[in-house]
């Protein structure tokens, strides 16, 4: 039986190991559909995944990759056939199923997005788990009355990659963007992709944080948790819509309720890991027509499968931007 490359993590006394190994198509854990992956990406969850700075995996040895696109090769499904483009991603993909550092997956039906026509599977790849958060961020605060004329909207993380994208998607639909960011150099970065205003996290006083502040908001992105959200709560206007879609800086969240029954603040949890398929196909479609990024290029930098290992390092550490798009094929 022929075999392929994969990257695996591993336990080995207690401690993670990553590395590249060769496997063959019946060592992946059962699925459906097979896939011969041309692209995945690189996201926070996979660096804390291959280095072990997180408890991301729940099951070893498994191949890593939260991320995969690529053409089917097989299905046992009739709703994919050989030649389907196709991307793979959330629930246990790369984290307890074999993921998308492989250059075959297989994967459950269930959890298999055809890709629109006007996706490439480069396209999808750039997006990713990123993009899909940002675009499920975007349809829930606008399902709770954000618009475009309310006010501006910031967005925490900015830089990182679903704040890229979420910048990207709100300047094109309108919004008045402001960026927050711990990066001052990268204001042309952001500007680049739409942010009509930068703000730098250093100017924020966060020592003592109002139940009520200022009514500045009409709705903001957090990526980060910790006292930005719980700052970014207080100073929403009334109406305001806030997606809390990440943790990297604290799970904690100090805040009282006067935000919400005296200003009607909407708190939207985006869980992009568990949301049902035909939500998850919705905002595909809308990442492929009205909410597509203009920047993906711009916000988007390519590496070999090989140089891999060498990338995640820079994740853990922050000093990323945009995407990283591992070319597998």
């Amino acid at each position: 039986m022929s075999t392929f490359r994969a990257f695996r993590l591993f336990n080995e006394d207690g401690k993670v190991a990553a590395r590249f190994v060769d496997m063959t198509l019946d060592e992946l854990d059962p699925g459906e559909v097979v896939v011969r992956t041309e692209w995945s990406s690189i996201n926070y969850k996979d660096a804390l995944a291959a280095t072990g700075a997180g408890k991301i995996i729940r099951r070893f040895p498994c191949v890593g990759g939260i991320d995969g696109t690529g053409v089917v090769e097989a299905s046992t499904d009739p709703a994919f056939k050989p030649g389907d483009r196709v991307t793979c991603n959330s629930f246990d993909v790369g984290v307890a199923h074999d993921g998308g550092y492989a250059e075959r997956m297989r994967i459950p039906a269930k959890w298999v997005v055809k890709l629109p026509d006007t996706l490439s599977t480069f396209d999808a790849a750039v997006l990713g788990v990123a993009g899909f958060t940002a675009g499920l961020a975007v349809v829930r605060m606008e399902a709770v009355g954000l618009a475009p004329g309310n006010g501006p909207v910031l967005v925490n993380g900015a830089t990182g990659g679903v704040g890229s994208v979420v910048i990207d998607i709100l300047a094109q639909r309108g919004y008045h963007v402001v960026a927050l960011t711990g990066k001052a150099a990268e204001t042309d970065y952001l500007k680049g992709l739409g942010a009509a205003e930068v703000m730098l996290r250093e100017s924020l006083d966060l020592a003592k944080i109002r139940p009520l502040g200022s009514e500045t908001w009409a709705g903001a992105v957090d990526n980060l948790g910790g006292d930005v959200l719980s700052w970014m709560t207080s100073t929403m206007k009334t109406g305001g819509a806030i997606a809390a879609i990440g943790l990297a800086a604290s799970h904690v969240y100090n805040t009282t309720v006067m935000p919400f029954i005296l200003r009607g603040v909407t708190l939207c949890g985006i869980d992009s890991v568990n949301c049902p398929m035909p939500q998850r196909l919705a905002v595909w479609d809308r990442l492929a027509t009205d909410m597509r990024p203009r920047h993906l290029a711009a916000m988007a930098r390519t590496i070999d499968f090989a140089a891999l290992p060498d990338a995640f390092p820079a994740f853990v550490a922050g000093a990323v931007k945009g995407r990283t798009v591992v070319r597998i094929a």
